[in-house]
């Protein structure tokens, strides 16, 4: 069995990948997600999904790290950011996932403490987390900025596509799906938003199969569904 992972960073370029295929979302019928500005060492910019958890914080991707980070909530076209409904917080603090390993799908999940406090409207909601008596996902959805087509552009709007879940014996520690539409590379750190509405897992990377891609995210209802027992059971103390 060839096993192969590959990270799944947003990168906003013009030979990015990101959701593929799939379709524009209406605009702001998301208000959860955030794009992610990620300020690197070397004084480059790139970019990650995450979703708005509560007033404070944004959860992503752990290997989503970076110098510092801006996080732009009520966005849905990058090129028209209305003042009026754009916020964009700078973090911090970052909590990656205590048992974090740069190159596993499972635990990649990380919290960021926003400077400060998100305003709710109807642009900008936070998203419930699945917890372990939630119902077993199967029908999901995924969103993100980036490439939807063959042609390597980027789009300029939020984009979703449905996911169908799979049940995988390498996928015991976390979900997957192999729908032909979905993240690819570049949609690190969006959420898995399945039929009960709530989030159910983190964007984690690609991986292949004997020549078949599937798609893993980390599991959060495994971390229990409240912000506070998120801080509590898997990342640092606040």
């Amino acid at each position: 069995m060839n096993l192969l992972y590959v990270f799944i960073f947003l990168w906003f370029t013009v030979h990015t990948e990101a959701i593929y295929g799939g379709r524009e979302a209406v605009p702001h019928s998301r208000p959860y997600m955030v794009l992610l500005e990620r300020m690197m060492p070397n004084g480059e910019t790139k970019y990650c999904g995450g979703f708005l958890l509560n007033e404070d914080f944004v959860m992503t991707a752990a290997f989503c790290e970076a110098r510092s980070y801006n996080v732009i909530l009520g966005l849905h076209n990058f090129r028209i950011q209305n003042k009026s409904v754009v916020q964009i917080i700078s973090t911090k603090q970052s909590f990656p996932q205590k048992r974090y390993k740069d190159k596993n799908p499972d635990n990649q999940m990380m919290l960021l403490k926003l400077s400060s406090k998100a305003k709710f409207n109807n642009y900008v909601k936070p998203i419930a987390l699945a917890d372990l008596d939630d119902p077993a996902p199967k029908s999901c959805i995924v969103s993100g900025w980036g490439r939807h087509n063959t042609t390597g552009y980027m789009s300029l709007t939020l984009r979703e596509a449905n996911v169908t879940l799979i049940q995988k014996s390498v996928c015991a520690d976390f979900y997957c799906s192999a729908d032909e539409e979905g993240p690819v590379e570049g949609d690190g750190g969006s959420p898995l938003v399945c039929e009960n509405g709530k989030a159910y897992g983190v964007a984690a990377f690609l991986f292949y199969i004997d020549g078949s891609r599937f798609s893993s995210y980390s599991r959060i209802p495994d971390i229990s569904g409240s912000t506070s027992s998120v801080e509590n059971n898997v990342f640092c103390s606040l």
